[in-house]
């Protein structure tokens, strides 16, 4: 959202201050007179842009949903050769009682109960609107559901096992009387809200309604979230296989709008994320942290993108350094290098940092660029400075202009893409290829549109070069899939998630500790904490614990498997 949307006042967020509770909840309170407030579109608006307001905090899309808990894969890593402070989370060597995982589970929950708290006090109030205020309130409405879908689906798809809280009253329970839903029930709670914003929503294209449309949910959106949603209902551990036709035609109803599509440069993608700009083409859901006049205020937008996940800097005051805290896996570096022609690997994988100008990582202080240049393409040279690669799409000295805001040494004001276009018509492609148990034409069409654009090439010409070949059975087709998402979506926080609803992140994780042995040739092995033994451990982490205190409070839940 545009920073006006995160500066609201105390009397316009009613329902949206928090304060903890000893069980499951965050719960929001307020003391204002709930009868007096959202008496039109207009006040009703205001306190919809608070159940936005958590998507910018750390516990969310600040830091823990997009950095901390997606590393440990076969594409990212964190930083360091222990499993010490932050590490825990990226090494898998954390326990129930880890407070990120309970932070985030609160954070949710409160979200979930804020969707819940508006939609309630709105369906009382819009009967006495206008009705233009009533088709605005019907898009508030819709805009709500859909962001309580969105927390939800990132609960379950995180901790599995969850209570299932469809109003303000529930929250109220005494702790003893919780009980986990079934999975299957909360996707359907998700699914009927998300059809809702899908029937109740314009595209954003054809949005004449809502004067501040940025950042906003729209009809895309909701059509992208739900078919992502169904493509990991299909997956582990659910296993509802025939969720993946729904995939197929939800998907297609977005691709057949011609409401959205991709960008032609993929690099403008992380132009504008870094210069807060917003383009409803791809972008179906982003966290906007932009604010141009924000300082370190606790109310401020900021998140850690590209401060932790991005290029390496120590670089001036102004604009601070960059830790560079998470890593590349170097065998997906020497992977995506069988595929020269593809722009997306140089964008998306840094092998340099700013100390205080621009360097290669493999350039020694004797060395030339030429040099440095040749030792970087050897895989036999420099490799511990190999395994010092980061993510490039959140370069903040390339991609973030001098307008925009780099609080200090930690956060930012750069926005995170919580779902774009091209990941939808990747979920498209591998849904045909699910549900019809071989890839279709549109199969084809949605994956080669995703992969000329990353060869630089126009996305509705056929392509010797980019295209992937003809003829491939399911099992060739899922696995092009596999591997296009990878490089299509490399640290965007995806890859984690796919892994474990393909039921093979254990597996992955102990395949690339092996191929990480093989290429490693000089003495000593590569930092791959999370493949340690007694870290990563068959089915354990395919699931985040139920938080500790939850369990302690909650004498019916069943703790996850191997927690």
């Amino acid at each position: 959202m545009k920073s006006k949307i995160y500066y609201i006042l105390a009397a316009l967020v009613l329902m949206m201050s928090t304060s903890c509770k000893d069980y499951l909840l965050e719960e929001s309170r307020t003391d204002i007179d709930k009868s007096k407030y959202m008496q039109n579109a207009a006040e009703a608006e205001n306190v919809l842009l608070g159940v936005y307001r958590n998507m910018v905090t750390d516990e969310l899309y600040g830091y823990h949903l997009s950095i901390l808990f997606t590393m440990g894969t076969d594409i990212s890593q964190v930083e360091g050769s222990t499993n010490e402070n932050f590490r825990i989370i990226p090494t898998n060597s954390f326990s129930a009682n880890q407070v990120e995982i309970q932070r985030t589970y609160a954070t949710l929950y409160n979200s979930i109960y804020n969707a819940n708290d508006f939609i309630e006090s709105l369906e009382k109030k819009m009967v006495n609107f206008s009705d233009k205020d009533k088709q605005l309130a019907t898009i508030y409405l819709a805009e709500a559901k859909g962001l309580r879908g969105l927390y939800y689906f990132e609960l379950l798809r995180r901790y599995g096992h969850i209570v299932l809280i469809t109003n303000t009253a529930m929250s109220n329970q005494a702790p003893s009387t919780f009980v986990q839903e079934d999975p299957a029930n909360v996707y359907k709670f998700i699914e009927q809200d998300l059809k809702y914003a899908v029937e109740n929503l314009p595209y954003a294209v054809d949005d004449t309604y809502r004067n501040n449309k940025s950042f906003r949910l729209s009809r895309g959106s909701a059509l992208g979230l739900l078919t992502k949603v169904y493509s990991t209902w299909a997956g582990s551990p659910v296993k509802d296989v025939s969720k993946w036709e729904m995939a197929a035609k939800t998907a297609q109803i977005l691709v057949e709008s011609n409401k959205h599509g991709l960008l032609e440069n993929y690099e403008q993608l992380w132009k504008n994320s870094g210069a807060g700009l917003w383009n409803p083409t791809e972008s179906l859901i982003e966290a906007s942290f932009y604010s141009p006049t924000a300082t370190n205020g606790a109310a401020d937008p900021i998140g850690r993108i590209g401060k932790w996940n991005g290029v390496r800097a120590t670089i001036s005051a102004e604009r601070g350094s960059n830790a560079g805290n998470v890593k590349v896996v170097h065998t997906f570096v020497l992977d995506w290098r069988n595929y020269p022609e593809d722009l997306r690997r140089d964008i998306s994988v840094a092998n340099y940092q700013y100390n205080p100008t621009k360097v290669l990582w493999v350039k020694a202080a004797s060395e030339s660029e030429q040099t440095a240049l040749t030792n970087d393409a050897d895989p036999t040279k420099k490799q511990k400075e190999k395994q010092s690669y980061t993510p490039g799409k959140w370069d903040t000295e390339k991609y973030v202009p001098q307008s925009n805001k780099l609080i200090n040494n930690d956060k930012s004001n750069v926005n995170w893409y919580v779902l774009r276009y091209a990941d939808v018509l990747l979920l498209y492609a591998e849904a045909l290829n699910e549900w019809k148990q071989a890839p279709t034409n549109d199969a084809y069409a949605a994956i080669n549109m995703v992969r000329r654009r990353g060869y630089g090439l126009p996305v509705t010409a056929t392509s010797a070069l980019a295209d992937l070949p003809a003829g491939l059975d399911v099992t060739g087709f899922r696995n092009a899939v596999h591997k296009e998402r990878a490089f299509e979506l490399a640290f965007e926080g995806d890859r984690k998630l796919d892994l474990i609803r393909w039921g093979i992140y254990y597996e992955t994780v102990k395949e690339t500790a092996k191929n990480l042995g093989s290429w490693w040739i000089t003495a000593g092995a590569p930092n791959y904490v999370v493949a340690q033994p007694g870290y990563t451990t068959k089915t354990k982490h395919d699931l985040l614990p139920i938080p500790q205190r939850e369990m302690d409070l909650a004498p019916h839940f069943d703790q996850n498997f191997g927690w």
